[in-house]
């Protein structure tokens, strides 16, 4: 198992990585973060993207999928931003957030890297 420290230390080591954080979609805060920029205000980005999290969560309940979030993906011109909720028992309410410059990373190895992190980060 790994601290968020920890965790948000591998996932700014993945190729093309601006900004990491660990958000609480419950509240909308993030409980940890690591890069960012002015350009890139990661509790500006965590606040955000809970709003995408609950409004995908609450389409999938009025269609009546019985299904899970796996990631949600959002692909700008020069970036990529992968959200992912944690699964795990003490995870339950949080989301992984992972802002990528698109021109130095690899989309599916950064998924691939981001879930193993998922499945190690304690909270």
């Amino acid at each position: 198992m790994a601290s968020m420290d920890v965790s948000l230390k591998e996932m700014m080591s993945i190729d093309g990585a601006l900004g990491a954080a660990v958000v609480d979609y419950g509240s909308g805060m993030a409980l940890g973060t690591l890069g960012g920029s002015k350009d890139l205000d990661l509790q500006v980005a965590a606040a955000g993207n809970t709003e995408v999290i609950k409004a995908k969560l609450r389409t999938m309940d009025s269609l009546g999928l019985q299904d899970a979030i796996e990631d949600v993906l959002i692909t700008l011109s020069g970036q990529y931003h992968i959200i992912r909720p944690m699964t795990g028992r003490g995870g339950k309410g949080l989301f992984l957030y992972l802002a990528l410059d698109r021109g130095r990373a690899n989309l599916a190895m950064a998924r691939h890297q981001l879930r193993g992190i998922e499945e190690r980060l304690e909270v």
